[in-house]
């Protein structure tokens, strides 16, 4: 626990077996950790397997597919099951550290900010961790229209290490979310529509061969969700339109 607040980490799984193992050691060095909780999204490999046998490790398994989005919101209802106070998001992939855990934990308990991203962009982290190219420059594309059209000044949206309050998930309805890859940026669309407040801290991250990763094609439908989802924010601060994801 940090400052009386139990801290959960969940981790959405897929195929996670080769990098599961280090990623949960390096959770649990982190003392402020109460509870992991694991859902897999009926991964082809032995992530179930090799994630039960590690101590510390609830393992929650889906018995269908339900997508990246899905998974989330298998992960955040569990979680808050689970009593937390603090919830943070890790990927099994061991593409972020989790030796940040404790700073954005604190960052929440400490009433700085409800929500708190992980960035790959602050410190110049992304193309030194080997994001490719073309990656990175629709990220800061990307970034720009969004905090055009959502009024933020956030470093990047599409980080996946991600930390919320227990205030903030029991407000947002995630029902209407998608269960793809722009879940996440409809869920920090709405903390802001909702006036929370998100801080960032600088996250070193990896690429390699066993860290998940979309393929273009995925990117670009996922880009044009990204600008789909700040478009009707916009229209919805207008009094333009009323979609689901906002007003339920």
């Amino acid at each position: 626990m940090y400052l009386g607040k139990k801290i959960v980490v969940v981790m959405p799984a897929y195929n996670a077996a080769q990098t599961v193992t280090q990623t949960v050691d390096e959770v649990l060095q982190q003392d402020i950790v109460d509870e992991i909780i694991l859902v897999d999204d009926r991964s082809r490999d032995d992530t179930v397997a090799v994630a039960s046998s590690l101590l510390g490790v609830r393992v929650h398994v889906h018995e269908k597919n339900t997508g990246y989005g899905g998974n989330q919101k298998t992960c955040y209802r569990l979680a808050l099951q689970a009593g937390a106070d603090i919830v943070i998001m890790v990927h099994p992939d061991y593409q972020y550290t989790p030796k940040l855990i404790p700073a954005m934990a604190s960052m929440i308990a400490n009433d700085l900010h409800p929500c708190v991203l992980a960035s790959r962009i602050l410190g110049g982290y992304s193309l030194q961790g080997g994001m490719p190219t073309w990656k990175y420059v629709a990220n800061r594309f990307l970034t720009a229209a969004e905090n055009i059209l959502l009024g933020a000044k956030l470093s990047e949206y599409h980080t996946g290490y991600r930390a919320f309050s227990k205030g903030v998930l029991q407000k947002l309805d995630l029902s209407n979310n998608s269960d793809d890859f722009v879940f996440d940026n409809q869920m920090l669309a709405q903390i802001l529509w909702h006036g929370f407040t998100i801080g960032e801290v600088s996250c070193p991250t990896k690429y390699f061969k066993e860290a998940s990763s979309i393929n273009f094609r995925r990117s670009v439908k996922y880009g044009f969700g990204c600008l789909n989802v700040g478009l009707q924010f916009r229209l919805a601060r207008l009094g333009l339109a009323k979609p689901k994801i906002f007003f339920t």
